[in-house]
């Protein structure tokens, strides 16, 4: 199988995962390699990845002996900017030749800001400023206090990755958001933007609810609310650019803000490790995969083309059943959300612990 395949179906191969190593390595699984002959179009990072990234890696140990004397945010924030910063330069090529849809790489606001809008403006701005590449996109949460910062960011002209998303209900808030944030800015074809559904973790929380219930109707729906979920996301999305709102925009020189699926590596080892790349495939897509589920796609994914838009009134059915079971997938992605922002701030501040324990060194 080709990962052009995925490619022409429309969905673009992003990679979830990223390091000084990778981006300076001459191995198959480094960032030129994959670049070269993985279809590779982008990167997107979090926090969880620059903690596995930095932590003890010893590509990192000179710079941070030159950071010694000042603070260990200055010092991460200087260590991760720096590396996106690179790795930016790496898509130069493919952000040109693709007009700026693709070529991207993504870098997270501070997850600690995930519940303070004006703290994630201004870290944002920072960010935008310090790494000062076209190609880049801030990453911020889509919490209720996160989505003022989306349009204000994107007012700016500044290219926003809305992340943690894992409703249908709360990704139409985030189109809502970046709208109007294309209606405010100044020139809207400068400004890029996706928005990070998650997929997988929604098939851990339901499948646990399920196997509780035990009974042979919840069985049968064991692995089935995840990828509904996006397809009536994907649902949303067509609905909402087709819109006469949308559509007066686009006169503007406006860019449709592209669902990106994330969180697709697969948890439960007894489903098909391809199933959230090959099930998700549709125009205007990004899926962002770790290495290791990009590799099982290169080696053995079956491509049938576009998944998506056949499929919508049997997502509405998993709902309806789950539904029927008093699972509420409301009260499942609340929970979600609220775990995503608390473990990106775990792995922030474990981090910082790192970087602060060689910086005594």
């Amino acid at each position: 199988m080709s990962v052009h395949d995925v490619a022409k179906g429309g969905t673009s191969i992003w990679l979830d995962d990223l390091s000084r190593a990778k981006i300076t390595g001459t191995d198959p699984h480094s960032l030129p390699s994959r670049i070269a002959n993985s279809g590779v179009v982008g990167v997107t990072t979090n926090p969880s990845i620059f903690a596995a990234a930095i932590a003890g890696a010893d590509e990192y140990a000179s710079d941070i002996a030159l950071l010694k004397n000042v603070s260990v945010d200055e010092c991460v924030k200087k260590l991760t900017t720096d590396d996106v910063r690179d790795a930016c330069d790496l898509f130069r090529d493919i952000y040109s030749s693709s007009k700026g849809i693709d070529g991207r790489v993504s870098i997270e606001v501070d997850p600690r800001l995930a519940g303070d809008t004006a703290g994630t403006i201004a870290a944002g701005k920072e960010l935008w400023s310090i790494i000062d590449r076209p190609n880049l996109m801030i990453k911020v949460p889509a919490t209720l206090e996160g989505l003022p910062a989306v349009t204000a960011l994107i007012a700016e002209g500044i290219s926003v990755n809305v992340t943690l998303i894992f409703s249908v209900k709360r990704y139409g808030a985030v189109i809502d958001a970046y709208m109007a944030g294309i209606e405010a800015a100044t020139n809207p074809s400068h400004v890029h933007s996706v928005a990070s559904f998650f997929v997988s973790r929604i098939d851990s929380a339901v499948d646990a609810l399920l196997k509780t219930n035990g009974s042979p109707e919840a069985l049968e729906l064991l692995g089935k609310a995840a990828i509904a979920n996006a397809h009536l996301a994907y649902q949303l999305f067509e609905e909402k650019f087709a819109s006469s709102r949308w559509l007066a925009q686009i006169e503007r020189g406006a860019h449709k803000q592209r669902p990106l699926w994330a969180s697709t590596g697969v948890k439960d080892p007894a489903y098909d490790d391809t199933r959230y790349v090959v099930e998700l495939i549709a125009p205007h897509t990004v899926n962002t995969m770790p290495q290791n589920t990009l590799d099982a796609v290169i080696d053995h994914g079956v491509v049938r083309g576009e998944t998506i838009t056949q499929n919508y009134a049997a997502a509405v059915d998993v709902f309806k059943s789950l539904s029927a079971l008093n699972i509420s997938l409301n009260a499942v992605t609340t929970e979600l959300e609220i775990d995503g922002v608390k473990k990106f701030a775990q792995a922030w501040d474990s981090l910082l612990s790192s970087v602060a324990d060689a910086q005594r060194q």
